[in-house]
């Protein structure tokens, strides 16, 4: 039986992606990966950082440690297709909510992130007169 009392056959959440320790560090896990992976996409492929090869090298690094650390402790989903279809397929749909919500906003954070630090300084006060 799966936690919500409904038999499933051995092997029903193959593909789910599920919390390993509560919702809440699951959420912010996912908020924080998402986060990082947008924000390297959006710096990498932009102005005068791309550069051909090592741009896929650069985001398929992060996909990767983002992986190795989060994968434990939320699944590392990073994208709400890749969690939502396995959740909608096996019935495990408790937890759906944070990996669609999450990449959400570690998404909008980033684009934040990316604009802050695109932002220009601000010419010198200093009077050219």
């Amino acid at each position: 039986r799966g936690r919500d009392g409904c038999w499933r056959p051995p092997g029903s959440s193959l593909g789910a992606t599920l919390p390993a320790h509560g919702a809440a560090p699951a959420f912010w896990v996912e908020v924080g990966l998402t986060f990082w992976l947008m924000l390297i996409i959006l710096r990498v492929t932009s102005s005068y950082y791309e550069q051909g090869l090592l741009v896929g090298l650069t985001i398929s690094a992060t996909v990767g440690l983002e992986a190795l650390v989060g994968g434990p402790l939320s699944g590392a989903s990073m994208n709400p297709a890749r969690s939502l279809a396995p959740a909608l397929l096996s019935g495990h749909l408790t937890a759906a909510w944070i990996y669609v919500a999450a990449p959400v906003v570690g998404v909008l954070l980033a684009v934040v992130a990316n604009r802050l630090l695109e932002s220009t300084p601000l010419a010198s006060t200093a009077n050219p007169n």
